[in-house]
């Protein structure tokens, strides 16, 4: 566990110095309207980079290095990444939407254990009822493939 939490907070402290980087350079202080471009993130990477200085320090002086993660653990882990990525493969193709139908219909199916009609009924009525929001409502395109091509859109 110490060597996990070690790593993640050199990343974050780095993705934190990499903030900081690019803040400064979209200037990070206050003009005559109010805060530059990076004034926020640069004050948000500070304090991560802060936070994670805290937590190194605490898993620096821990004393034992127990596993991160069990063979036990694993498992329910990879049941969540695997379909998950899976989702965001699919979206590259065939778009948001129907991926989302799909993504719904397995997780409900395999993991849940529902019956057919409600993984049916969920995984077509959610994606359109997303559709109707983004799309129709607040008119913010989402990833399309395919099928919406197909339907116009």
């Amino acid at each position: 566990m110490r060597t996990a939490d070690l790593t993640t907070a050199l990343v974050l402290m780095a993705g934190g110095l990499l903030v900081i980087w690019d803040s400064v350079r979209l200037g990070i202080g206050w003009g005559t309207d109010g805060p530059q471009s990076g004034f926020f993130p640069f004050w948000l990477a500070v304090f991560l980079i802060a936070c994670c200085g805290v937590i190194a320090g605490h898993a620096w002086r821990r004393a034992r290095d127990k596993p991160f993660v069990t063979r036990a653990q694993l498992r329910p882990v990879l049941t969540t990444l695997l379909p998950s990525a899976g989702f965001v493969v699919l979206v590259q193709w065939i778009g948001l939407y129907v991926a989302t139908a799909f993504f719904i219909g397995f997780y409900m199916r395999w993991i849940g254990r529902y019956r057919w009609v409600p993984v049916i009924l969920l995984g077509v009525l959610f994606p359109v009822f997303t559709f109707i929001v983004f799309e129709k409502w607040f008119l913010v395109p989402m990833p399309k493939g395919p099928l919406e091509a197909w339907l116009g859109y």
